[in-house]
């Protein structure tokens, strides 16, 4: 059973920096594309950014330039370094990980910017 658990996240400011991880257990240790989405709130789940088995990443232009998807060498845990935060990026964060043509999802970790 695939299972995703993220975590860090919290509170910052706006123009602050904080980092969130997803763990992946369970499933294959390598050839899994994984990404983030967040849910702001009262609105729609959207992707964020997509890491894939061969390690290239992509983001949303909300996001480029300020917020950095990278994983782990063994390939089971992914993170999102965000900089530059805009009260806009307020959301639920939650990890997907996509093994054997299923979306897997984790719970979501909360960041909230305010000032």
């Amino acid at each position: 059973q695939v299972q995703l658990v993220e975590s860090g996240g919290g509170s910052a400011q706006p123009g602050g920096s904080l980092r969130i991880s997803c763990r992946m257990s369970g499933g294959p240790t390598t050839g899994v594309t994984m990404a983030w989405y967040r849910q702001p709130p009262g609105k729609q789940r959207d992707v964020v950014g997509t890491i894939f088995p061969n390690g290239l990443t992509n983001s949303v232009n909300d996001v480029k330039g300020r917020f950095t998807i990278s994983r782990s060498d063994d390939e089971n845990e992914i993170y999102l370094d965000m900089t530059e935060l805009k009260i806009e990026d307020t959301a639920t964060y939650y990890c997907a990980a996509q093994v054997r043509s299923q979306l897997y999802w984790g719970q979501g970790t909360r960041v909230t910017v305010s000032a």
